[in-house]
């Protein structure tokens, strides 16, 4: 398994790098989160409530100083420098919380030097959201899509502004579950048919495909921002099931094969983190040969489906959405 102890460290008073990460409170995010934080970044963690995010950041800041009391006199923290945590409110159901949040972080910072889209909805019974996306559709491609875009202009002057260092990076965090997008579906496609636990899936790949193509298009338009695709591995230990693992006869079902499957071929939190920080930070990945890229488990350059390799498809889910966010009062430059 890839160890983060490789990676480089920062002293944030003479190099001072930002991150932003959806939904970095739990989860892969959470660990994520605390490995940037130990690198020297500083790191702002996006989320819909303050109030778990806040005692989160308490918990980062033990497990940090936990980390660092094994430190060895090779790896002493006089030369290893904590970076700091800071709450971003926002709220992906809702594209006019993102907007808000995006002019939020620009009021507090000038510079970003990694987006981590990493907050995402697994397998949720077909419900539109208020900007009229399904839940599913919206949270994990349509929201991480427009914020990636309202702050590509502040990725972009970063990039200008420090030549000397890897540039800025926007981490889109993928799924195995891609792969259930077998073939090219219409954007427009809601599966909202019966059996629902079946049709659900179908809308969770179709999200995770068009964020694969998201990443795809977007190396493609914009050479400066290091853009990639990381599918972090069978991560078992998340709250992303809890829905399904809910409910009566069916809970206890997916429970089960939940735990079989996690006992052979699932990761923890942080082995699936690792393969995000490897992208995060990794000096060795460069935009003239990984830009676009998809990466698996330990941070592995890896193939995702046809479908999401396809970049007819990737333009065709681009004019899709930016279509779908003109109708909604939301322009994107071209």
């Amino acid at each position: 398994m890839f160890e983060t102890d490789s990676l480089p460290y920062l002293n944030p008073s003479q190099d001072r790098r930002v991150a932003l990460i959806t939904g970095g409170n739990s989860g892969v995010g959470y660990y994520t989160v605390l490995h940037l934080y130990l690198h020297g970044y500083i790191v702002y963690i996006a989320g819909r409530s303050r109030s778990r995010v806040l005692n989160s950041i308490r918990e980062l800041k033990q497990d940090a100083t936990a980390i660092r009391s094994t430190y060895t006199s090779q790896q002493s923290s006089s030369e290893r420098f904590l970076g700091d945590l800071f709450y971003l409110e926002i709220d992906l159901s809702s594209l006019a919380s993102v907007i808000s949040a995006v002019e939020t972080f620009k009021n507090l910072e000038n510079h970003l030097h990694i987006l981590i889209n990493n907050a995402g909805a697994m397998a949720l019974p077909y419900s539109l959201t208020n900007d009229g996306f399904d839940i599913q559709i919206q949270t994990n491609f349509i929201a991480p899509f427009l914020l990636s875009m309202k702050l590509l202009p502040l990725l972009e002057k970063t990039a200008d502004d420090f030549p000397l260092i890897s540039p800025p990076r926007i981490i889109y965090l993928s799924s195995v579950g891609h792969q259930l997008c077998f073939h090219y579906f219409n954007m427009n496609s809601t599966f909202n048919y019966k059996p629902a636990f079946i049709f659900t899936w179908l809308r969770y790949g179709l999200a995770k495909t068009a964020g694969i193509h998201f990443m795809k298009m977007l190396a493609l338009r914009n050479p400066k921002i290091l853009c990639m695709s990381v599918h972090p591995g069978y991560v078992m230990n998340t709250n992303l099931f809890s829905y399904w693992t809910r409910l009566p006869i069916i809970g206890i079902l997916f429970w089960c094969l939940f735990q079989i499957f996690g006992y052979f071929f699932g990761v923890t939190n942080e082995e699936g983190a690792n393969a995000i920080v490897k992208c995060s930070l990794n000096p060795n990945l460069t935009l003239e040969k990984d830009n676009g890229k998809y990466f698996a488990t330990g941070g592995n350059e890896a193939l995702p489906s046809k479908v999401a390799q396809n970049m007819d498809f990737a333009a065709r889910t681009w004019i899709w959405t930016i279509h779908q966010l003109s109708e909604r009062g939301i322009t994107i430059p071209s």
